[in-house]
């Protein structure tokens, strides 16, 4: 069956092909006319020795299946090449938002866990052991030992924890070393944060007075 429309365009240059695709049109069509064109159609150039093939997209953006079904149909003529494949980059708008990565344990006395972006930690950090994060920390348990939020420099960041009596905490540059009242506190989840380059401790139920959505669960 003739495919009437005009979606494909192969240009010869210099040292190759281009296959410029339209970016309007339904992909399924596309790559319908693409396959018509390689089965029925210019036989002359599509047949031989190698040709390095460039596939132009225009502002048509595709995910990685959708590039595979075009590289499959072009590799079915043994003599092509494909040096590459443009089109304009997903957006990171369109990537689902990610919560905060999850790690289970004990982190004992010499340990350091480094972690990149904001944790959630289930166990217990004891005395001499240490976590460091570039986000927020939020410790599912007791915290004795060392936590140091913002590590890159985000001054935003926080530290959470069930049983709050650490040894120290750090949010980005800022230290805090507790007093000795720290084991007489009353047992309820707390977290620390910066305020006016000062560090503060208030209970997690006033945590939405920062401002801030603290969707601590959110992907996990």
């Amino acid at each position: 069956m003739a495919v009437k429309s005009n979606h494909v365009t192969i240009k010869g240059i210099k040292d190759g092909l281009v296959f410029l695709l339209d970016d309007q049109c339904d992909f399924e069509e596309l790559l319908s006319e693409l396959r018509y064109k390689l089965e029925h159609s210019h036989q002359n150039i599509l047949t031989g020795p190698i040709i390095h093939v460039d596939v132009k997209l225009g502002s048509r953006r595709i995910n990685d299946d959708e590039k595979q079904s075009i590289l499959d149909i072009l590799k079915q003529k043994g003599n092509l090449l494909i040096r590459s494949v443009e089109s304009p980059p997903v957006s990171p708008e369109s990537e689902p938002e990610k919560g905060p990565s999850v790690k289970a344990g004990m982190v004992r006395s010499g340990q350091v866990l480094h972690h990149r972006g904001d944790l959630l930690f289930l166990g217990d950090v004891n005395p001499g052991g240490t976590i460091v994060a570039t986000g927020d920390i939020y410790i599912v348990g007791a915290l004795r030992g060392t936590a140091h939020a913002g590590s890159e420099g985000n001054q935003d960041a926080i530290i959470a924890a069930s049983y709050l009596a650490p040894t120290q905490l750090r949010i980005s540059e800022k230290i805090s070393r507790p007093p000795d009242e720290w084991e007489t506190r009353e047992t309820v989840m707390e977290f620390a944060y910066l305020q006016d380059d000062v560090m503060k401790i208030d209970k997690i139920s006033n945590i939405a007075r920062l401002g801030r959505d603290f969707n601590v669960f959110k992907g996990v």
